[in-house]
C-alpha cells in the first residue's frame, strides 16, 4: 500500500545535515512508491536546500520561512511542523533521531496522539508490514515494531540507512508556506558552541577515540593528527572527559552521543559497559591499549597491544605514505 510519508529535514551552519538525505531514503522504503514530501524550517536557504532534498529523493518539499525560525526552539518549530502535517496530511513522518529529533517528534507525537518509533537504524518489508529494528538495552539487544493502525512516525539512527544517490536531473517543486508563529516561551538571544571543530561526530564516517589511556590533554594529540589524515571525527570515553583532558562535546557513550561509524577506532580506552553503549554497533573497531586484557578487545575486530604513543604515530605515518603513493 502506498503512503504519503513527510520527511522533516534537519540543518547545522546553513546546510543539510546527512541525516536528512538518510531520513528520505528510509521514508522512500516505507512509502512504497507514495509520494515524499519534505519540509524545512528556518530563516534563510531554505530554497536551495528545499531543491538538495529533492536531488536525493524527495517529490517535492515544503519550506516555512520565518525570522522566529532562526535558531531551533520546539515551539516555534512545532507549530511550522504541525502546520504543514495538517496541511499535506500524510500517512507517515520521519525525521533523524538528532539532538533536534528527539526534542520535536515526541511533542510532535503527543498533538497528533499518535505513537512513535524512536531509534531505528533498520526498516525492512515483511508481507504488508513496515518492520523497524531498534536498538534496547545500550544496544544490547534490538527489537522489532510493527505500526497496525494509524500514522507511520519514526525517527531513524544517524549512518544506518544509506541515503539514495543524489540525481541532480531530479525535479520537483519547493514551495513556500507562511506560518504564524506566535506565543513562544522560549527565545534564544545566544548559542555559545562548544562542539569540536571538524568531521560532525554523530555522522562520522570514520572515528578517532580516546580514552584515560591518552594521559592528558596533550595526549589527543597525535590522535588529532591520526584523525586528520584520515578525514576523521574526534571522539572520546567518559573518562577522557572527566579528567578534563577533552571537552564533554566529544564524549560517546551512554551518557554521550552513540555512534556507528564505518571505522572506530579505540585508543587508550578500556572498554567500559558505558563506552560500549555508544560504539559497539560500529562496522568494523581497532583497538589499541597496552592491557592484552582490557575489555574493548572482546568488541574489537582488530586489536592492536602496544602503548598508543608508539602506536598511533606509526599508524599516521603510514597512511600518509600510501596516500602519497596511490
Amino acid at each position: 500500500m502506498s503512503r504519503k510519508m513527510l520527511v522533516i529535514g534537519e540543518a547545522r551552519d546553513g546546510a543539510l545535515r546527512n541525516v536528512t538525505f538518510e531520513a528520505i531514503a528510509a521514508a522512500t522504503k516505507v512509502s512504497d512508491g507514495g509520494e515524499i514530501v519534505g519540509v524545512l524550517c528556518g530563516s534563510e536557504n531554505l530554497e536551495e536546500m528545499g531543491q538538495e532534498m529533492v536531488y536525493y529523493g524527495a517529490d517535492r518539499v515544503v519550506t516555512v520561512q520565518n525570522n522566529k525560525l532562526t535558531t531551533y526552539t520546539s515551539d516555534g518549530f512545532g507549530q511550522a511542523v504541525m502546520a504543514v502535517i495538517e496541511e499535506e496530511k500524510p500517512e507517515g513522518i520521519i525525521m533523524g533521531h538528532t539532538a533536534i529529533g528527539k526534542d520535536l517528534t515526541p511533542k510532535l507525537a503527543s498533538k497528533l496522539e499518535t505513537g512513535l518509533i524512536s531509534d531505528a537504524v533498520d526498516i525492512e518489508e515483511t508481507g504488508e508490514n513496515m518492520v523497524f529494528t531498534r536498538p534496547i538495552y545500550s544496544g544490547k539487544a534490538f527489537e522489532k515494531k510493527i505500526i497496525t493502525d494509524g500514522l507511520m512516525f519514526a525517527t531513524i539512527r544517524p549512518n544506518n540507512i544509506k541515503a539514495l544517490n543524489r540525481d541532480d536531473s531530479r525535479s520537483g517543486s519547493v514551495s513556500a508556506k507562511e506560518v504564524d508563529i506566535a506565543d513562544l516561551r522560549t527565545i534564544i538571544q545566544d548559542i555559545i558552541r562548544k562542539t569540536s571543530d571538524g568531521v560532525d561526530l554523530s555522522e562520522a564516517n570514520i572515528i578517532v577515540a580516546g580514552g584515560r589511556g591518552v594521559k592528558s590533554a596533550e595526549g589527543f594529540k597525535p590522535l588529532e593528527e591520526l584523525a586528520d589524515v584520515l578525514g576523521a571525527a574526534l571522539g572520546a570515553s567518559r573518562g577522557a572527559c572527566d579528567a578534563e583532558y577533552c571537552d564533554y562535546s566529544l564524549q560517546i557513550g551512554q551518557t554521550g552521543k552513540v555512534v556507528t561509524p564505518d571505522l572506530y577506532i579505540a585508543c587508550g580506552i578500556s572498554g567500559a559497559i558505558q563506552h560500549l553503549a555508544g560504539m559497539s554497533n560500529s562496522k568494523v573497531i581497532v583497538a589499541i591499549n597496552k592491557d592484552p586484557e582490557a575489555n574493548i578487545f572482546n568488541v574489537a575486530d582488530y586489536g592492536i597491544v602496544g602503548d598508543l604513543f608508539d602506536v598511533v604515530p606509526k599508524l599516521t605515518e603510514q597512511i600518509k605514505e600510501i596516500k602519497v603513493n596511490s
